[in-house]
């Protein structure tokens, strides 16, 4: 049965960091896009970041640019979300998701596996 499952949020100050993890199980993940979503309370689901299995480009939403880095370990069948400099706007559920190979950015109803969802907080 295919799963993802993310860990590594938690509560940081401004300016901490974090590194998410999206592991998967059932599935290889490198045949994969993966993405990374994030919902905060009162705001629509915002896809964030991807890394295409097609041709490994990387794509991120303009609010965590330069902030924020998706990596993939095959060996681990893991993907991450390096996420410096935090702010109180990046309080939210991250989720992870699998997309088809093709999918080169973001959009959540290309995707087909989902995680259950990591809570960041952000604050002093």
């Amino acid at each position: 049965q295919a799963q993802l499952v993310e860990s590594g949020g938690g509560l940081v100050q401004p300016g901490g960091s974090l590194r998410l993890s999206c592991a998967a199980s059932g599935f290889a993940l490198d045949s994969y896009t993966i993405g990374w979503f994030r919902q905060a309370p009162g705001k629509e689901q915002e896809g964030i970041s991807s890394i295409s299995a097609r041709d490994g480009s990387i794509y991120y939403t303009d609010s965590v640019k330069g902030r924020f880095t998706i990596s993939r370990d095959n060996s681990k069948n893991t993907v991450y979300l390096q996420m410096n400099s935090l702010r109180p706007e990046d309080t939210a559920v991250y989720y992870c998701a699998a997309g088809p190979r093709g999918v080169v950015v973001p959009i959540a109803e290309w995707y087909n596996y989902w995680g259950q969802g990591t809570q960041v907080i952000v604050s002093s």
